[in-house]
């Protein structure tokens, strides 16, 4: 019944620009499970005080000035999919206004397409920190999908409360980036907009998509870094399990994750680590966090296989 409900969705998509957001959204929760939100008070506080205590430990392991992001919530995969078809909603504006009315079926193609994307990830995401970008106001947001990392958990075979605790360590790094980086939230909206004008013109080279590469690789490279210095316990037993997990699916799954650039993510992770703990070793964190001290103070993509010359650079 939900497929056909999605179907319903994606066939009725309709409006004057080629993707149909209302339709995205009704096709993408007809096909997902929004999951238990039943939580109790005392799960609840746990949340807060995963979030403060995240907060204090990087704030002392990274000196950056920064505190939670406005929204902290707990969400179910509907709640999610709200959040973020929003959000792309916004980024993908400036391509709607320069594209012309989609033929029926390239509408319905294009729906189709985003409605699938995100339902695949509501049902894989497991925390985010979300900057709003292009949003009307300087509010951030971080989300706990709550149903993803009690399933996730069991699958693993580990605790749900200590997995939780280190999903929120993950996600407040990212808080430190942008809250000690005031000027990284508005870095990223200028590449995106300047990814989406090319695309839209039929101009889309490398060097626009490489900086937006860049950027995103010192984000989670320099996330890893500090979650292993700040998380306060050991988590390599849940690394492993959830990488073992992630190589372990199945061929779709696997073209699903290639296809909607879940490899490249991981990749980001890897390059952009490595870059930040040769910093590490060859001077100190604080170095490290100089990164985010301007937009220039980004490295290039030579220097992310190249941290000698960054250092160089910076000095």
């Amino acid at each position: 019944m939900g497929l056909y409900r999605s179907v319903r969705a994606v066939t009725g998509a309709s409006g004057d620009g080629p993707i149909d957001w209302n339709a995205v959204a009704k096709a993408a929760k007809a096909s997902v499970d929004p999951g238990n939100l039943d939580v109790s008070a005392a799960e609840q506080q746990a949340y807060a005080n995963d979030a403060r205590d995240a907060r204090d430990r990087v704030r002392a392991v990274t000196s950056l000035d920064f505190d939670l992001p406005e929204r902290v919530e707990i969400q179910n995969r509907h709640h999610w999919l709200d959040a973020n078809i929003a959000t792309f909603e916004r980024v993908m504006t400036p391509l709607e206004q320069q594209t012309q009315k989609a033929p029926g079926v390239a509408q319905m193609t294009n729906t189709g397409s985003m409605a699938f994307s995100l339902r695949f990830l509501s049902s894989h995401v497991l925390g985010q920190y979300d900057p709003l970008l292009l949003a009307d106001n300087d509010a951030h947001a971080l989300y706990f999908v709550r149903p993803n990392i009690k399933h996730v958990a069991e699958v693993l075979d580990v605790s749900y409360p200590r997995f939780r605790r280190w999903i929120a360590f993950h996600e407040i790094t990212h808080a430190a980036e942008f809250g000690g980086a005031p000027w990284l939230s508005a870095h990223l909206e200028t590449n995106m907009q300047e990814t989406i004008e090319k695309l839209s013109s039929g101009n889309l080279d490398r060097s626009t998509l490489g900086q937006l590469d860049t950027t995103m690789t010192a984000v989670e490279g320099y996330a890893e870094l500090i979650m292993d210095r700040a998380f306060d316990e050991e988590y390599d037993d849940m690394r492993r399990k959830l990488e073992q997990r992630r190589d372990g699916q199945g061929p779709v799954e696997q073209l699903i994750r290639r296809v909607l650039g879940l490899s490249v993510k991981r990749r980001q992770y890897e390059r952009g680590k490595n870059f930040f703990e040769t910093v590490v070793e060859l001077r100190d964190i604080e170095t490290a966090s100089r990164v985010w001290e301007s937009p220039e103070r980004l490295p290039t993509d030579t220097e992310l296989d190249d941290p000698r010359a960054w250092l160089s650079r910076i000095n």
